[in-house]
């Protein structure tokens, strides 16, 4: 064998002594589940979806401890775009936290994943597509809020977290090309515009959220970072909806399960006129209303994300940490 140069040695002996640190969580590692988020994760019942929420799922497919702090409405600060509702910062990581301190929460670091999903209403109607929000923020501080999750809760301990990236929105019935009024807007706007926008927000708040996390993957020692392909796995039932929904009607990915067709202008008290699937029926459906998903689809994404908590390979995520 011909003898290693000074400057070969000096690699190989560095290579050896200096391992690269394994990416992701390992198998079997993970016991409990946090969640932040808005109406796609909250848990009350019935949820958004119709039924149960995906986190509840994902708690028995695990099975894992569940420790929901998710709130429908919510956006990641409303000091960024402002509604309502009670947002991650401000009011679900304050929750968390007196939980944490007051011995509600007992967490063990290396056995817990932080699960964060927002955006759906920070680049929404009355936010970002319809230019309701303060004049200096864009999709890069909304994006930016999105990661600072992350850092603060690294900060006070944990460890192991996934960003969901954000749906393909210009999937939905809301903020399709062919939508109609209904009870998240029934004013009058160029659906065509609203479509466009809402795919390129959905695409380039995915792209910045990622180089955002793999930038600061590096800076937090210890850290396991994934994002979850929501935008992947959605769009795939949307695809190739015979490999995912399972009801008893005819598959539908453009129409919803609650479907209610409102009068422009029509009063917000007024429940519009409403078509339900019931039943297995509903089982068909990839939308559950013109915003959230179905119930079915909750269940599918439950079984995907319960896939990267027990630390098995999944085609939808990428651990960058």
């Amino acid at each position: 064998m011909a003898p290693l140069s000074g400057l070969q040695l000096a690699s190989a002996l560095l290579a050896f002594a200096a391992p690269t640190l394994a990416k992701g969580v390992a198998p079997g590692q993970i016991k409990n589940f946090v969640t932040f988020g808005d109406s796609y994760t909250d848990i009350s019942y019935p949820a958004a979806d119709g039924g149960y929420a995906w986190p509840t799922y994902a708690a028995g497919y695990g099975p894992f401890d569940l420790y929901p702090f998710a709130k429908s409405g919510a956006a990641c600060s409303n000091n960024l775009t402002y509604r309502p509702y009670p947002p991650i910062f401000g009011y679900q990581l304050p929750n968390y936290f007196d939980e944490v301190k007051n011995g509600t929460a007992k967490l063990n670091p290396e056995e817990t994943v932080y699960t964060i999903w927002i955006g759906t209403n920070d680049l929404g109607a009355n936010a970002l597509i319809t230019g309701s929000d303060a004049p200096d923020v864009s999709i890069v501080p909304v994006r930016q809020c999105a990661v600072d999750v992350v850092k603060v809760l690294y900060a006070s301990g944990a460890r192991n977290f996934i960003m969901q990236n954000i749906i393909p929105l210009d999937l939905t019935i809301l903020y399709s090309a062919n939508s109609y009024p209904n009870k998240y807007w029934d004013e009058v706007r160029n659906t065509t515009e609203w479509n466009v926008f809402m795919k390129e927000l959905s695409r380039s708040g995915n792209a910045i959220t990622d180089l955002m996390l793999q930038a600061l993957a590096p800076t937090l020692p210890g850290a396991h970072i994934a994002t979850f392909d929501s935008y992947g796995l959605i769009t795939d039932i949307y695809n190739n909806p015979g490999n995912y929904l399972n009801g008893t009607a005819p598959l539908n990915v453009t129409g919803c399960v609650n479907s209610c067709v409102y009068n422009l202008n029509e009063s917000e008290s007024d429940t519009g006129d409403c078509t339900v699937a019931e039943g297995t029926d509903r089982d068909s459906f990839l939308w559950y209303d013109e915003l959230h998903p179905s119930e079915q689809t909750d269940r599918i994404i439950a079984r995907e994300i319960t896939t990267v908590m027990k630390g098995e390979a999944s085609k939808w995520a990428t651990w960058w940490s």
